[in-house]
């Protein structure tokens, strides 16, 4: 099992949901947190405490971002006018990682970022490897050519466990995806609840 793999596993257990719905999930098995007092960890949270879990959760389904990674974005979503945890999904949701993984090119957004870094990812034809590429709304995401055949993209199209979200217009024979434009929390299909807003609380106060 790859470090990025263990990772992703104790995202859902230290969480103790399954955060990106998938079949494979141990929370499925299991739903206390890692390590040998894992089960233990059923007390009451603070408000800091449910503030922090928000954060966390949220954090760790764009690929377990780093803090710095994510209070940058978190910063630019206060500076745009409106409501700043609409914003913040909005900005995640326009990673080029994540709209390689909303148009179904892989499995995981984990993979994703793997993809992208790999340089199989074309961006109105031009090659972009960089996984926090922001997107814009018009943007033509395909697959390179010679990638198109890749076993993992062949999988990931068949799966069924997920669909393609309707601001991402996707044509999997040409393997390409538009995106057509920046959603709101509602729009976007996360498997558990989350609560960008208490993420605002969160840094509001620290």
């Amino acid at each position: 099992m790859t470090k990025r793999t263990s990772a992703k596993y104790k995202i859902d257990r230290r969480m103790g949901e399954n955060i990106w719905g998938r079949a494979k999930s141990p929370v499925n098995r299991r739903e206390y947190g890692p390590g040998q007092h894992g089960q233990r960890r059923k007390n009451k949270l603070s408000d800091f405490g449910t503030q922090l879990r928000a954060k966390q959760k949220l954090k760790g389904y764009y690929g377990d971002l780093t803090e710095k990674q994510f209070r940058r974005i978190f910063g630019e979503a206060e500076r745009v006018k409106g409501d700043t945890g609409e914003n913040l999904v909005g900005l995640l949701e326009r990673r080029l990682d994540a709209i390689v993984y909303r148009a179904k090119f892989v499995a995981t957004i984990f993979a994703a970022r793997q993809f992208v870094n790999h340089g199989h990812v074309e961006v109105n034809g031009q090659r972009v490897n960089i996984p926090s590429y922001r997107v814009k709304e018009g943007d033509v995401i395909s697959i390179r050519e010679r990638s198109r055949q890749l076993a993992v993209v062949l999988e990931a199209v068949a799966l069924t466990e997920r669909d393609v979200p309707d601001y991402i217009e996707a044509d999997h024979n040409k393997m390409t995806a538009t995106f057509v434009r920046t959603p709101a929390l509602g729009d976007i299909p996360y498997a558990v609840q989350m609560e960008p807003n208490l993420v605002v609380e969160f840094y509001a106060k620290n």
